[in-house]
């Protein structure tokens, strides 16, 4: 683990990682989370922008390269430690405050639903200082907002470099309405999250 690793985690428990992306995400998200062990002790959940009017095969993609168990979520759905989760397609994705999930069919946010916003929002909420937020590329202001209510709980937030980012509108947003706790390319995430097993 590098000094500016350890000093992102230094002192925190984090129960769950929400991520964060739009376009080019799937390839971020293709070189980040192969990374992670079969037994990661957190339940992490990603919100990437998708088109309404088809299904969604991402849970069954990241199966293929994944370790750990990966999943559509669903209604009423119980997290899990140790797996990571899909917002379908066309619905809002939010996490109650006894750890299951829920989903709505409000209108969208910065044209989106699923939002990044309305799963950070909702998560910060119920995890507090033991979240982990981490927004990646995308060409909308989408996150930013989800991204300054996790600081604003104590949690632990980290930004793609605007530099790294296939769209860089994304990251700026997030970075120009509250700075983050770190501001990271690719390469040095992907290192983030697998140092996170060693603070379980």
């Amino acid at each position: 683990m590098t000094a500016v690793h350890n000093a992102l985690l230094a002192g925190r428990k984090i129960d769950a990682v929400v991520i964060g992306a739009s376009a080019g995400g799937i390839d971020a998200l293709l070189r980040i989370l192969p990374v992670l062990p079969r037994h990661f002790g957190f339940s992490v959940i990603v919100v990437l922008h998708l088109p309404d009017d088809r299904d969604s095969r991402l849970a069954e993609v990241f199966q293929q390269r994944l370790a750990m168990p990966v999943r559509q979520a669903d209604d009423k759905m119980p997290l899990e430690a140790g797996s990571v989760y899909f917002a379908p397609p066309g619905y809002h994705l939010s996490i109650e405050r006894d750890f299951s999930f829920s989903l709505s069919q409000e209108d969208p946010v910065h044209f989106s639903r699923p939002a990044i916003d309305v799963l950070m929002e909702s998560a910060a909420d119920a995890y507090g200082e033991r979240l982990a937020g981490i927004l990646l590329t995308g060409a909308s202001a989408d996150g930013a907002a989800g991204m300054a209510r996790i600081a604003a709980c104590g949690g632990l937030t980290v930004v793609q470099d605007p530099l790294d980012a296939e769209i860089a509108t994304m990251p700026l947003a997030a970075i120009r309405l509250r700075a983050p706790d770190a501001v990271l390319p690719v390469p040095a995430i992907r290192t983030l999250m697998a140092a996170m097993k060693e603070i379980q």
